[in-house]
């Protein structure tokens, strides 16, 4: 079906140009008509560079994991990887960050509420150069008192149960310590 200009309006010069006037999309489009065009994701990517960042909530028993880009600035919950011994946790956030294509990390670092650094603090210190080690990305420390509690309020304010919202909140606490970080970044 081909388009008329509406009788009110005169045509443009492009209109009224020959198709051989109109020059062919070189690479980027495929296709003339938007039902049959795709773009070639390897062409985006040289104009839209992928920066994204994975926010870490190191726990005892589990490992919160969030997911955020600089588009967006938003962070979000991804998932909660268990505990299994430190070759298996950096394996298994490598993975992750691999998969997303992550280019720097965030790891929570759980301060006193006097802001002195307790026994948590210490193991979360100390995990951070491993997982650059590890990921091959820079990794930030970014103070997250409190950010369980919030995690909490937010799945409570979404009608989350108490018994389900253990599987969910270290994932939700490392979207918390991920966006207070992106917040401080713009700021």
């Amino acid at each position: 079906m081909k388009w008329t200009a509406p009788p009110s309006h005169p045509p443009c010069r492009a209109w009224k140009a020959s198709p051989k006037a109109i020059p062919e999309p070189e690479g980027r489009i495929r296709a003339h008509t938007a039902a049959e065009r795709t773009i070639d994701p390897t062409a985006v990517r040289s104009y839209i560079p992928l920066v994204r960042y994975l926010g870490i909530d190191l726990g005892r028993a589990r490992i919160g994991l969030a997911l955020a880009d600089d588009v967006l600035r938003a962070a979000r919950p991804l998932r909660t990887v268990e505990r299994r011994g430190e070759a298996a946790d950096l394996g298994a956030i490598g993975a992750v960050a691999g998969e997303y294509e992550v280019t720097r990390a965030v790891v929570g670092l759980p301060l006193n509420m006097d802001g002195t650094e307790g026994a948590s603090a210490r193991l979360a210190r100390s995990f951070a150069p491993r997982l650059a080690a590890a990921l091959g990305v820079p990794v930030d420390l970014f103070d997250e008192r409190l950010s369980t509690f919030e995690a909490e309020d937010r799945l409570r304010a979404r009608g989350v149960s108490a018994r389900d919202m253990r599987a969910l909140v270290d994932a939700e606490a490392a979207a918390v310590i991920l966006q207070g970080w992106l917040d401080g970044r713009s700021a």
